[in-house]
């Protein structure tokens, strides 16, 4: 399952982190985001314990939501060393991801 990230949690445990974190900024009543679920639950478990994978909850988080210029969900962050290094706005298949994962990570 994928980690959920709060405006308390989000800088400890994704900005501070010595890992590549995908977040995915999503609510509850969108439906694409809802579709994009089991594809961030799939890349969690995929890359447990190389790769932090979570969401966000814009709703119930709009200070981290503000604060990277998120108006479009779904939107799925690549942070690393604290810096958005790769973004994929909107709804994509589970390889878009894995490509940027590893490109990212240099594998």
């Amino acid at each position: 399952m994928a980690a959920v990230f709060t405006d308390a949690n989000f800088e400890a445990e994704v900005l501070k982190a010595d890992k590549l974190s995908v977040i995915d900024f999503w609510a509850p009543w969108c439906g694409p985001c809802l579709a994009l679920g089991p594809t961030i639950d799939a890349l969690s478990k995929e890359y447990d314990g190389k790769v932090i994978v979570g969401k966000v909850n814009v709703d119930e988080n709009p200070n981290i939501s503000v604060n990277y210029g998120i108006t479009n969900i779904p939107c799925v962050l690549f942070i690393k060393d604290g810096k958005v290094v790769d973004k994929q706005l909107g709804l994509a298949p589970k390889n878009a991801f894995d490509k940027k994962i590893k490109n990212i990570l240099g594998v």
